[in-house]
């Protein structure tokens, strides 16, 4: 649905809405999320000419000899937030960033996966994706502050009184649906306080507003009912991470050319699939961006190796029981800790890509990744281990580097170099790792 900029004005100028804010958000280049308020009156000269804010401010964006840039409102992603006082209420708005001088901002990553999904979109593809986001609750203490303390001792799939968090999901939940955006399914997951909500398939760019606005509605509901919401990818040592699996079928003249996937009539979803195990290696510091991340992958059903296989969840990619449209390959490395539209964009491409090449498939990995032996594994292509090996690997990508623009391609490559020396140079001075828990450490949201 496309929303006209006047109907969204006369939306907010109507007296029965009673809306007295608007909130104007964006990203920095590692998907933290970020705002600025105006007043209803302010909104026409928001769409006309932009809300100017100083960029060098932002995490990745600075450049202080041309600081300042536009905010410019995307109508389709106007959303009441519903936690918000329902006098004088609050609304939401993506935005655009632009430079004053009219052209678009080269970091402004939204902008990126716009861009990318518009291109293939004019060769006749659409893509629609769905998100399975994890996400710790911890008991706050009388300061506010988060502890390490997890809110129950459920696992898997359990109920009440096990499962103290169901009236939490139920909140996200509704709140979620309130902005038009569709839950599929919620549960308690395996770690203790750890819990997990599906969305329904979306386009690719309305998906990835989707976990950013499921991030803040997950926090805000979490504190008002006195807990934090960690998507940390390992808060806690020893049990399971906070994955962010990315489910991506295509779509070439409405026909969702995955359908046929199981009974190998689907060649060009196979090159697709194969496009992206490929890029896998090479991306992952881009799926999982910061130092924790690292201890998440290879246990708890997070992989490890470059594979693929039909349900399997011990592969990179699987691709999940499902019949007819619903069909479709789920990536189970990226973690919370990623800008989604990065994520999304590479992805993607990497997918198109191996269209593109009409890369071929290899051989389904039918095996138990985390019990194999050696003779099995070591035939695979390993996930880096490490941010800093991560880093290595990204920096010789001329897909990446294509794909995303060479600014900000060596823009955050650089800055993931220093973090990860930093790490290193805190493992020389004894101390090996920071407090997981602690996301200050990681900036993480």
């Amino acid at each position: 649905m496309s929303t006209t900029v006047q109907e969204v004005i006369n939306f907010v100028k109507d007296e029965k809405n009673d809306i007295k804010f608007i909130r104007l958000v964006f990203c920095d280049l590692f998907g933290q999320q970020k705002n600025i308020s105006i007043m209803p009156d302010e909104l026409p000269q928001a769409f006309a000419e932009g809300i100017s804010f100083d960029s060098n401010a932002i995490h990745g964006f600075g450049d202080v000899t041309r600081s300042d840039l536009l905010l410019v409102p995307d109508p389709d992603t106007l959303a009441v937030l519903p936690w918000r006082p329902q006098q004088g209420r609050v609304v939401r708005f993506y935005c655009r960033i632009r430079r004053p001088s009219g052209g678009d901002f080269t970091y402004d990553t939204r902008g990126i996966l716009e861009r990318i999904t518009g291109k293939y979109r004019e060769k006749g593809y659409t893509f629609r994706v769905g998100v399975e986001c994890e996400f710790y609750l911890f008991k706050t203490d009388m300061d506010g502050e988060v502890t390490d303390i997890p809110y129950d001792n459920g696992s898997y799939l359990d109920i009440s009184p096990l499962d103290k968090a169901e009236n939490i999901r139920r909140e996200i939940c509704f709140c979620l649906e309130d902005m038009g955006i569709k839950p599929e399914s919620s549960h308690h997951e395996q770690g203790p306080g750890q819990n997990e909500i599906d969305f329904k398939f979306s386009d690719a760019l309305a998906s990835a507003d989707n976990i950013q606005t499921f991030k803040t509605v997950a926090k805000s509901i979490s504190a008002l009912n006195g807990l934090y919401a960690s998507f940390l990818p390992k808060p806690l040592d020893g049990k399971s991470g906070n994955g962010l699996h990315i489910n991506i079928s295509l779509l070439c003249g409405g026909v969702n050319i995955f359908k046929d996937f199981k009974s190998g009539h689907a060649s060009t979803a196979e090159s697709f699939t194969a496009g992206v195990l490929e890029k896998a290696a090479e991306m992952t510091v881009f799926l999982n961006p910061i130092v924790n991340s690292y201890q998440r992958l290879g246990a708890f059903e997070a992989p490890k190796y470059v594979s693929w296989s039909h349900e399997n969840r011990s592969q990179l990619i699987r691709i999940p029981a499902a019949k007819g449209e619903k069909v479709r390959m789920e990536l189970r490395s990226p973690d919370p800790a990623a800008n989604p539209y990065l994520a999304m964009a590479l992805i993607i491409g990497a997918g198109m890509e191996g269209i593109d090449k009409g890369l071929t498939l290899p051989e389904e990995v039918k095996v138990d990744l985390y019990t194999a032996d050696k003779g099995v594994t070591s035939a695979l292509t390993r996930l880096p281990q490490t941010l800093h090996e991560a880093v290595e690997l990204a920096k010789g990508s001329e897909f990446m580097r294509a794909c995303l623009g060479d600014e900000v391609f060596e823009r955050y490559i650089e800055i993931k170099e220093k973090e990860a020396e930093a790490m290193f140079k805190l493992s020389l001075s004894g101390q090996e790792k920071p407090d997981p828990n602690r996301e200050k450490y990681f900036k993480i949201v």
